[in-house]
C-alpha cells in the first residue's frame, strides 16, 4: 500500500509519496497544464519521492502547480487504484491547496476551504458590500477572469508602473500559478484580501465581465478594455433574442465608467453591443500591441527553446459556444511534419480551464502562456480562424491564414459575423487541411493589397504609444495620483 502525505518544507508544498518494496526511478504528479516530478530514495522501510508541487514553463519562474486535478505516475505509469491510501482532505500549504480523493491529487488556490463555500463568501461579499473604508491609490487588474496576468491590462500595468510607481498594482487571479508583473501584488479571487483589494483601488483595470457581486463605491471607476477588435456579434448582437441575457448585458455594461477600443470600427461595435451610450468611450488603439513595435522576438524564442532558422506558425483559433474545449479540425503534429515548421497552438482562454495541453513532435502548447504578443512576435506567420487576434497580428505585418472548416455553421448558426471574412481576409482562407498546407507553400504576395486595407482600417493607433496614451488620461482624469 502506498502512503502519502501533504507537508510545508522550506515554505514550499510538498507531497510525499512512500511505498515498501524496490525503489522506483521518478514519481510524477501529472495534470493537464503542467507537471512536477522527484526521484525516488531508498529509506528504512522502503522507498519514498518528496515531490515539490512547482513548475516551471518556458524558462519563468517556479510557481504553484495551476488548480486542477493531478494523476501520480510512478516510472511513467498512473498508480494502481488498488494501491492508493484512502482520501485525504485538502490542507492549505503556503501557495496552494492540495488534497487526495482516493484517486487523484486535487490543488487549488491557497484559500481555506471554510471560505470558499457557499457561505464563506456570502460573508465576505457582505463584508465588502458594507465597507466604507477610505479609497487606496491603487488599482486592481483582472485578465480573463483571472486566468492570466496579460492582455490590454499587462500592458497598461506596465506603462504605469513606470511613470507612477507610487500607485499599488492589485492583480486578481485564480491561483499563484498565475505569474503577475513585477511590483504587482497577487490577490487570489475569492479570498478576504481579493475582497477588500476590489472594494479599496480607486480604479478597476478589467478586459471582461466584473464576476461575483459589484458595489461601486464612491469616486471608484472601472476602465473596461474590452479583449480585441469583434469579428463575431457580441452581447446584445447575438444571434436569437434572449432577455436575460440581454438584462444581464445592460447590467454589465453599467458598471463600467469607460470602455476602450482598438479602433473606430471597434467602437461603433461595442457602444452599440453593450448599450455603452452616453459613456466615455476611448479609442487610442490596443496597449497590448505595443510590445510587437519593442518585444524581443529572439528571447521569447529561446525561452521556448525554438531554433533560430526554425519557421514557427502560431495557431490561435478562437472558443466555440457549443463546446469547452479547443477545436479539433487540425492535426497538429501532422501540420507541423508537412510544413517543417514548429506550430504554437494557442486555445482562447475559455479553453484554459477545461482543456489540456496538446502534444506532438515540434508541437508546443502555449495556452497558459501569459503574453500572446510575446508569443506573436517569436512567430512567422499566424492560423486563425475567427479570432481577434487577427486584428492585433496585422501590426507585424506577417503572413495571416484563415482556417475555417466550419465558416457556415459558425456564421449562420453559432454566432454570425459583422462584415464577411472571405471577402476581406488578408490571407488566403482554406476549409482543409491540405488546402491550408498548400497556402502555407504559396506567395502571401497576393493578399498585399488587402493587408495594406486591413491594416489602415483596423491598426491606425497600433503605433507602440497605446499604452502610453490611456496612462496619460488615467493620471490626467485622476483615476490615480501620480504620487
Amino acid at each position: 500500500m502506498m502512503r502519502l502525505r501533504f507537508e510545508l518544507a522550506d515554505g514550499d508544498p510538498v507531497l510525499v509519496v512512500a511505498a515498501d518494496g524496490p525503489a522506483p526511478e521518478a514519481v510524477e504528479v501529472a495534470g493537464a497544464r503542467a507537471r512536477a516530478a522527484a526521484a525516488a530514495s531508498r529509506v528504512s522501510d522502503g522507498w519514498e519521492a518528496r515531490v515539490v508541487l512547482h513548475a516551471s514553463r518556458w524558462n519563468g519562474p517556479e510557481l504553484p502547480l495551476p488548480s486542477g486535478a493531478y494523476t501520480i505516475v510512478v516510472d511513467g505509469r498512473p498508480l494502481d487504484e488498488q494501491a492508493a491510501p484512502g482520501p485525504q482532505p485538502a490542507v492549505v500549504l503556503g501557495t496552494l491547496r492540495a488534497g487526495w480523493d482516493g484517486r487523484r491529487i486535487v490543488i487549488g488556490p491557497p484559500v481555506d476551504p471554510a471560505l470558499t463555500a457557499s457561505e464563506g463568501q456570502i460573508a465576505l461579499e457582505q463584508r465588502y458590500a458594507a465597507r466604507r473604508d477610505v479609497l487606496e491609490n491603487a488599482v486592481f487588474f483582472e485578465s480573463f477572469y483571472g486566468r492570466s496576468s496579460g492582455d490590454n491590462p499587462r500592458a497598461i500595468d506596465r506603462e504605469l508602473a513606470r511613470v507612477a510607481p507610487g500607485v499599488t498594482r492589485y492583480w486578481s487571479v485564480v491561483d499563484l500559478s498565475v505569474p503577475v508583473p513585477d511590483g504587482a501584488v497577487a490577490v487570489v479571487e475569492g479570498s478576504p484580501e481579493w475582497w477588500r483589494a476590489r472594494g479599496a483601488a480607486r480604479l478597476l483595470v478589467v478586459n471582461d465581465w466584473l464576476r461575483r457581486r459589484f458595489v461601486r463605491r464612491p469616486g471608484q471607476v472601472v476602465l473596461q478594455t474590452w479583449h480585441g477588435t469583434p469579428l463575431k456579434r457580441l452581447a446584445l448582437h447575438r444571434p436569437g433574442f434572449d432577455p436575460r441575457r440581454a438584462l444581464a448585458v445592460i447590467r454589465e455594461s453599467r458598471r463600467w465608467n469607460v470602455l476602450l477600443a482598438q479602433n473606430p470600427y471597434g467602437a461603433r461595435v461595442l457602444r452599440k453591443a453593450y448599450a455603452f451610450l452616453r459613456r466615455p468611450l476611448w479609442v487610442e488603439g490596443y496597449p497590448r500591441t505595443d510590445e510587437l513595435h519593442t518585444g524581443d522576438r529572439a528571447a521569447m524564442r529561446s525561452a521556448l527553446g525554438i531554433d533560430g532558422d526554425d519557421r514557427v506558425l502560431l495557431y490561435a483559433p478562437t472558443w466555440r459556444d457549443d463546446r469547452e474545449t479547443i477545436v479539433d479540425f487540425l492535426d497538429l503534429a501532422a501540420l507541423a511534419e508537412q510544413t517543417g515548421a514548429v506550430v504554437l497552438v494557442r486555445g482562447h482562454s475559455r479553453t484554459l480551464l477545461p482543456g489540456a495541453d496538446a502534444r506532438g513532435a515540434r508541437v508546443i502548447d502555449v495556452t497558459a502562456h501569459p503574453d500572446l504578443a510575446a508569443l506573436q512576435l517569436a512567430s512567422d506567420a499566424l492560423i486563425t480562424d475567427y479570432s481577434s487576434v487577427m486584428f492585433d497580428y496585422s501590426v507585424t505585418g506577417k503572413p495571416m491564414y484563415f482556417f475555417a472548416p466550419d465558416l457556415e455553421r459558425y456564421r449562420g448558426e453559432l454566432r454570425g459575423f459583422y462584415f464577411d471574412l472571405a471577402e476581406r481576409a488578408p490571407g488566403p482562407l482554406a476549409r482543409t487541411q491540405d488546402e491550408l498546407v498548400a497556402a502555407l507553400g504559396a506567395d502571401p504576395g497576393a493578399f498585399a493589397d488587402r493587408y495594406d486595407d486591413w491594416r489602415r482600417r483596423f491598426n491606425g493607433r497600433d503605433d507602440g504609444h497605446a499604452a502610453e496614451r490611456v496612462v496619460a488620461r488615467i493620471l490626467d482624469q485622476g483615476f490615480v495620483s501620480r504620487d
